[in-house]
C-alpha cells in the first residue's frame, strides 16, 4: 500500500497550481489588452514599390482579372533595402 501524502506537499502543489493558473490568466489578460505594435516605417522604394503591386491589382480587377497573378521583377542593387518584409506585412491580410 502506497504511502499518503503529507497535508503540506498537497498544500504546496495546490498553492503552485493555482499561481500558474493565475499567470496563465493574467498573461492572456495582458495580451489581450494590450495595443497593437506600432507599424514599421516602410522606406519610400517599398511605398513606391507597393503602390505599384496595388495599382497592377487594382487594373487587373477592373478588366475583371481577379484570378490573375501578378508577378513583378526588379533588379536590386546590393545598397538598396529588401522589401519582402514590408510586402509580406503590407499583404498578408489577402490571403
Amino acid at each position: 500500500m502506497s504511502r499518503p501524502i503529507p497535508n503540506s506537499r498537497r498544500t504546496w502543489i495546490v498553492t503552485w497550481a493555482v499561481l500558474c493558473a493565475a499567470g496563465i490568466a493574467a498573461t492572456y489578460g495582458l495580451n489581450a489588452s494590450s495595443e497593437p505594435p506600432p507599424e514599421k516605417p516602410v522606406s519610400a522604394r517599398c511605398a513606391a514599390l507597393i503602390d505599384d503591386i496595388e495599382g497592377q491589382l487594382a487594373k487587373n480587377e477592373r478588366e475583371g482579372h481577379n484570378d490573375a497573378v501578378v508577378t513583378f521583377s526588379r533588379i536590386r542593387n546590393a545598397d538598396e533595402d529588401d522589401c519582402s518584409d514590408a510586402l509580406h506585412e503590407h499583404f498578408a491580410g489577402d490571403k
